[in-house]
């Protein structure tokens, strides 16, 4: 769902070269599932898999800024070849921030996906704000394209679809 016109929609998403996600609730479903021994898991869904490889194959830099330090997270963004991948953080604008200076880019060239209120600065601060069509109300009222997929359900593919569109 866009709460901008498609026009300034596409001129946005044209302008990003980096592409910043959160975790829980983003690329999974926010579920947490525990084993018999208390290991925690998480599902994770293939497709959003391949939507960022081939956005890596792009200008596009990914990073993953989350609150989780679960070792599943760990495994999976290291599985993805996500180099900017950033666990336990409280203050994610920050970190963004960091990064943005590290790689030369403002924040107005970062599309930020985000579910929670842990979220919102961040997506009050960037050129493309996004979120899941699962995201609480006011991520949703602050984002500029709404999904219509729930996370962990193919949210991220459909935002790297739109991401690769908008880049030819």
């Amino acid at each position: 769902m866009n709460n901008i016109p498609e026009t300034e929609l596409q001129a946005r998403l044209s302008q990003v070269k980096l592409l910043a996600l959160d975790v829980d609730g983003v690329m999974t479903d926010g579920g947490l599932y525990y084993t018999e021994s208390g290991d925690e898991l998480r599902k994770f869904n293939v497709k959003d898999g391949m939507g960022i490889r081939l956005l890596q194959q792009t200008e596009i830099e990914v990073a993953v800024i989350t609150n989780s330090s679960s070792t599943a997270t760990r495994h999976r963004v290291h599985k993805l070849g996500i180099k900017y991948s950033f666990f336990a953080i409280e203050d994610k604008l920050t970190v963004l921030k960091e990064l943005c200076e590290q790689l030369s880019l403002s924040l107005s060239q970062v599309a930020y996906v985000g579910d929670d209120i842990i979220d919102l600065a961040v997506l009050k601060a960037v050129g493309c704000p996004l979120t899941v069509a699962d995201g609480i109300p006011e991520n949703q009222d602050s984002a500029v394209y709404v999904t219509r997929l729930a996370g962990g359900q193919g949210a991220v593919r459909e935002i790297c679809d739109l991401l690769l569109k908008a880049q030819v």
